[in-house]
């Protein structure tokens, strides 16, 4: 399948509970073996002909995701059909390798990872988990919001999820409830990897990301690092009980306008340490913002919002969810929309095989 077929076989079980121990050394050990993964080859021997295609799940700005069933193994997976066309022609090579590369060295309990690769003359195909509960975005919007308790839930996997990202030196860039899936324990994963980046200095400048969730270093063009997903994070926890984001207007400049203010309103509902920890976040100045002081993300998890959590118990997923989207079978997908059914188009000639070389 994969570096010898050995990959797959030692990622964590998708579902069910874990027993990690000791978080520090697990943290080190993450981060050792993701770096050995990332100089390893990954081998390619299957190929598009070797799955059913079954329903589109989504689309996006360079492809389809497809429903997939292994013909042999009967599993089914998520797949995403990425058009070298588009690829090249916006410009995002660097930013389809990288996610691909970050994928295949991912080993986590709250983040997808990269089962398969391969590529033919007009697709690379990148092949993940099939995670049946759909997009938590999905189930937001049929909610309209969630009490804090299941948004305390959710955050509190995030978290989690992006310490373990930094912790690799890596800097997550897109969160926002459309990259965030729900299986059919209630658990989450992160997905959606295009704009993650691997930091080898301190500040990066590219400007990326959804408006709504971006932090305002990033709109100034002021260089920025990690803290952005901490940013991020704010955002999410106030979408989530809110319904919508803090920033928010039609037009995408006058979002900019008030995220550089900070101009938002805090709904009345909130609790008292919900209120103080969005505040605590949600700081334009870098020097005051929870997640980039010195205690780093120990001042997010320590705060008093977060009092009932355990988190090494959500991290082993030992916590009870406070909602489990309908599920009947592994292929099920009752909890995605009915997209129309696209087949793809295949050139004869090998579009771009310099570029796409090292897929």
């Amino acid at each position: 399948m994969s570096k010898d077929n050995d990959s797959a076989n030692s990622r964590f079980p998708d579902y069910g509970p874990l027993d990690i121990e000791n978080y520090k050394e697990f943290l080190e050990k993450s981060k050792i073996t993701f770096y050995e993964d990332w100089f390893k080859p990954f081998l390619h021997k299957e190929k598009l002909s070797d799955f059913d295609q079954l329903q589109i799940l989504g689309s996006g700005s360079f492809g389809n995701v497809i429903l997939i069933k292994h013909q042999e193994s009967g599993k089914f997976y998520a797949m995403k059909a990425i058009e070298k066309e588009k690829v090249i022609k916006y410009k995002q090579l660097e930013h389809t390798r990288n996610e691909k590369l970050i994928l295949q060295c991912l080993n986590y309990p709250l983040t997808v990872y990269l089962m398969y690769c391969f590529k033919d003359n007009s697709y690379i195909y990148i092949v993940m988990p099939f995670i049946t509960g759909g997009e938590l975005f999905g189930h937001l919007r049929k909610f309209g919001k969630f009490d804090e308790v299941q948004a305390r839930f959710y955050t509190s996997q995030i978290i989690l999820a992006l310490e373990y990202l930094h912790y690799l030196d890596l800097i997550f860039r897109d969160l926002k409830p459309e990259n965030i899936l729900i299986d059919h324990t209630g658990y989450l994963k992160v997905t959606d990897f295009g704009f993650c980046k691997r930091m080898t200095r301190n500040r990066t400048y590219t400007l990326c990301g959804t408006p709504e969730y971006l932090a305002p270093e990033v709109i100034l063009s002021k260089g920025y690092g990690k803290a952005v997903d901490w940013w991020a994070i704010g955002v999410l926890m106030y979408e989530l009980v809110a319904g919508n984001p803090p920033f928010y207007a039609n037009d995408p400049m006058k979002i900019y306008e008030k995220i550089v203010a900070n101009k938002y309103k805090i709904p009345p509902f909130f609790s008292p340490d919900l209120k103080d920890i969005v505040k605590n976040i949600l700081q334009v100045d870098l020097s005051r913002r929870f997640g980039n002081l010195k205690n780093g993300v120990d001042d997010i998890k320590e705060h008093k919002w977060f009092r009932q959590i355990n988190w090494m118990a959500v991290l082993n997923r030992k916590v009870a969810a406070p909602y489990m989207p309908k599920y009947k079978a592994p292929g099920d997908t009752t909890n995605f929309e009915k997209n129309k059914w696209e087949p793809l188009v295949i050139s004869k000639e090998n579009k771009y095989p310099e570029e796409f070389a090292d897929f």
